[in-house]
Parts: structure tokens; C-alpha cells; sequence
């Protein structure tokens, strides 16, 4: 690593790194994986070894929030204990967790559980910052008579650059794993377009449409739960529910994916 808190031991993940909602390739037990928009690292387990995520680039091993001074320059602390990976908070605010949990500075830390861990840190102007995590388990190296057999990736939809970013709007709630979440009305995923992209012309009806042409295309493709005669009446939120449900379970849209709203002319990985 080149920042100030080096690790010879340490694996950089650069900034064009694939969501680790994906997984990882050939992890050993114990592995841990932290991954930000700005890159990360991938670290082997070993009593007291610690990785420091935060705004202070040259200081840290893990960059989130870097432009954003709400966000503390030393933020947490993942560290390796009793063969088990734990998170601290050290920064002002606090770390939440996927199920609405905040780790608060002075708090105990908490025990990551094996494989995929999205944390978020909440910054100015409602910005919520990711840092992806994932710990390799132990079963993961159990099977060895197919260790060479390649993994077999979940069903994902192909999304179009537009519909992505609709989905990516109207899921954010799911994407941030806020409590309760529900899809975003028609009008307001408008308002939000149109704060994102202010040259495009878009309406209620509008997004309503681009959403209802990606829900019969999987409907088509042998999703169910996406049509008004599998739900029956009243319909509600549950097709948007049940669309966002099979986008996220299959990783067509990922947490990583909201910084298209940041960004919306970027691509998301």
C-alpha cells in the first residue's frame, strides 16, 4: 500500500473494482474484503491487524467521503480479534448498519458476519457513503473436488443506462437497506430525474412507463409476482416491490449503484 498507514500484507482493490455484492474470487476462510467507490484492499486474518477507513486519504486504507468534511478523517476501525473481524466507530457520526443498527463513536464494536456487509456513513446534504465489506466464511474452501469449476453468477437482467438509473432512484430506500422501505412515489423518482439529469424532460408517467416496460420484460422472462392478475387488487407498491426484490436478489442494481446518484453520468459497477 502507498498511504501513510501501509500494509505489507495487505492486497490493494482498485477504484474500478466490481461490487462486492458479486462476491470475490478464490477467498480464503477469514478474508476480509473493504472496498469504497475511491478502491479499497483485501486483507488476510491475523490477531490485532486493523484497517482504517475514512476522509484522509494519505491516512487511511479504506477512502469514503473524501470531499465531504462531515465525514471524520479516521471514520472506523475494521480489526481482526479472536479470529473474528469487528468494526468500531471513531468518527463524529455514526456507522449503520444494513438492519437500521448505528455504531456510534464509544460504542462496543460489532462482529461482521460472514460475507457481504454494506456499511453507510451519512454526510452533508443527506449524501450516504458506502463501504462494502465482505468476510470470507469457511465453507467457502470446503468442496475442493470442484475447486477449479467456475461460480455460477445468479440470473442478472441487463438494464439499460436509463433504466438503471430509474430503478437505482426508485429502489434507493432498499439500495441505502433503510428500515421499512418503500419504491419512491412516480412524481417524486420525476424530481429526482429531473435534479439529476435537468435537460431531460421527465414526468410521472414518464418513469411510470420505462418501469413497466423493465417489469414485463422479466415477467416474460419467468419473474413472477410481476403482474397485476399474479397480485390481484389492491395492487399498491407490491409490483415495484416485487421488481425491486429480483433486481436486487439477482444484483442487477447493487448498493454501489447509488452513486449514480452522485454521478448520474457515470457508470456504476
Amino acid at each position: 500500500m502507498s498511504n501513510g498507514q501501509g500494509i505489507p500484507y495487505g492486497r490493494p482493490l482498485e477504484a474500478g473494482h466490481a461490487s462486492l455484492a458479486f462476491g470475490v474470487s478464490s477467498p480464503k476462510p477469514g478474508d476480509l474484503y473493504a472496498l469504497a467507490i475511491s478502491g479499497g484492499i483485501t486483507v488476510r486474518p491475523h490477531e490485532g491487524r486493523t484497517v482504517v477507513f475514512g476522509r484522509n486519504r494519505p491516512d487511511v486504507h479504506v477512502c469514503i467521503g473524501e470531499n465531504d468534511l462531515r465525514v471524520s478523517r479516521s471514520h472506523g476501525l475494521l480489526t481482526c480479534r479472536d479470529r473474528q473481524w469487528w468494526v468500531r466507530t471513531t468518527g463524529r457520526l455514526p456507522v449503520r448498519f444494513p438492519d437500521a443498527r448505528l455504531l456510534f463513536a464509544g460504542d462496543e464494536p460489532i462482529p461482521l458476519a460472514e460475507g457481504y456487509t454494506p456499511l453507510f456513513v451519512r454526510g452533508a446534504s443527506g449524501r450516504e457513503h458506502l463501504l462494502e465489506l465482505y468476510v470470507a466464511g469457511s465453507d467457502e474452501q470446503r468442496s475442493t473436488s470442484r475447486h477449479r469449476d467456475p461460480t455460477q453468477p445468479p440470473r442478472t437482467w441487463r438494464l439499460t443506462p436509463t433504466e438503471r438509473l430509474i430503478l437505482v432512484v426508485l429502489a434507493q430506500r432498499y439500495l441505502l437497506h433503510a428500515p421499512n422501505p418503500q419504491p419512491m412515489a412516480w412524481q417524486q423518482a420525476a424530481e429526482h430525474l429531473k435534479e439529476l439529469q435537468p435537460d431531460a424532460d421527465w414526468t410521472a408517467k414518464s418513469v411510470a412507463h420505462r418501469v413497466t416496460t423493465v417489469r414485463t420484460r422479466l415477467s416474460k422472462g419467468g419473474v413472477p409476482g410481476l403482474t397485476r392478475e399474479e397480485v390481484g387488487e389492491p395492487v399498491g407498491n407490491k409490483l415495484n416491490e416485487n421488481l425491486i426484490h429480483e433486481l436486487m436478489e439477482s444484483t442487477a442494481i447493487v448498493p454501489r449503484d447509488l452513486s449514480l446518484l452522485d454521478d448520474p453520468g457515470g457508470s456504476a459497477a
